[in-house]
């Protein structure tokens, strides 16, 4: 496991965890089961009943008298939670790439790695040198042991797709497969052919 998944996962069970419980404590309050149940709630939690209220009229008084920063102050951290929530959910998609691949087939040879983007920079490297391939661009998703190959070739107008993707096979792919000791991964292939403007007799 790389360290940002695990730490993703560590903040998210955090987040859960703090949820759950603060969701626990207002749910034991509402349906009374303090009392029903003979329960204790914890030691300073004065939201116990049906009856209760999270801020009591003279919390509110005490907040409102701090002065007219105070809401503004509110607000604003509010707001900046919601914002680094909003960007960390945004980031996901971004980060859900192995990092690392073992080298060496299997098992692989201890303490050999290979990033993820330096094997994606090689294929599009020979690939972009491909007969009728314009460029080519790689991306290396999934997990170090499920890893998928994402290729974007794009085609000279005289390149045939057939072609290319024999090529692509028997060249790049085979390639990063006999030097890396890795089986072929699941690979996703987009053709496209790059636009040229018309061409002047004269």
């Amino acid at each position: 496991m790389t360290p940002r998944p695990a730490l993703n996962r560590s903040l998210l069970a955090l987040a859960g965890l703090v949820l759950l419980g603060g969701g626990l404590l207002v749910l034991f309050a509402g349906l009374d089961l303090y009392r029903r149940r003979d329960l204790v709630p914890p030691a300073g939690w004065h939201l116990t009943t049906p009856d209760d209220v999270l801020l009591a009229a003279s919390d509110r008084e005490r907040w409102s008298d701090q002065g007219w920063w105070w809401w503004p102050a509110v607000i604003a951290a509010l707001s900046l939670v919601a914002l680094l929530a909003l960007w960390w959910l945004l980031a996901q998609p971004s980060r859900h790439r192995p990092g690392t691949l073992p080298v060496g087939g299997t098992p692989p040879q201890e303490g050999v790695a290979l990033r993820d983007r330096a094997l994606g920079d090689a294929i599009a490297a020979e690939a972009g040198a491909l007969p009728a391939v314009d460029h080519a661009s790689v991306r290396i998703t999934g997990r170090p042991t499920r890893h998928r190959a994402r290729v974007a070739l794009a085609l000279t107008p005289e390149g045939a797709p057939g072609a290319a993707l024999g090529a692509l096979c028997e060249g790049p792919l085979g390639t990063a497969r006999r030097s890396t000791g890795l089986p072929d991964p699941p690979t996703e292939v987009r053709l496209q052919v790059t636009r040229h403007g018309p061409t002047r007799v004269e």
